[in-house]
């Protein structure tokens, strides 16, 4: 569940970020939003291979 709104939020974030830059350091341009997408694919990974190491203990 914790995922779902972290990778929620994020995509959110670029949204913005495509929309109107955020002008945070690393997002000054609208091309930068891809950051915020690789970010949400990373947490995600990270989310389920915790799920998965965690689900058989």
């Amino acid at each position: 569940m914790t995922s779902k709104i972290i990778l929620f939020l994020l995509l959110c974030i670029a949204a913005i970020q495509v929309i109107k830059p955020l002008g945070w350091p690393g997002l000054k341009k609208r091309s930068d939003a891809w950051r915020l997408v690789a970010a949400a694919i990373g947490v995600t990974f990270v989310m389920l291979v915790l799920t998965a190491l965690f689900q058989g203990a």
